[in-house]
């Protein structure tokens, strides 16, 4: 499954919830203390994810946005399982 990301890197704790209401569509928030200098946010954004949607972390891949706060990510799973938990975190 496929899921928008809209990344707050820097922020005081790190948090997976809300909605973004973007030109792409909804977002999943996701905010992690983690500076956006060579991919630590990014890498932080992946890690967060997966544990937010009950998955290994090799399950999680950036499909696009290494750079951007806008991101796309590709989840492994059953959709039936994902999408469900994904509808409880954009609130």
């Amino acid at each position: 499954m496929r899921i928008l990301l809209r990344v707050k890197p820097g922020a005081s704790r790190t948090a997976v919830g809300g909605r973004y209401d973007g030109p792409s569509g909804p977002a999943l928030v996701v905010s992690v203390a983690a500076r956006a200098v060579e991919g630590q946010a990014t890498k932080a954004v992946l890690e967060e994810v997966a544990a937010a949607f009950g998955v290994r972390r090799s399950a999680v891949t950036l499909v696009r946005g290494a750079t951007s706060r806008d991101k796309l990510v590709a989840v492994e799973g059953e959709e039936n399982v994902l999408r469900p938990r994904l509808e409880h975190l954009l609130g």
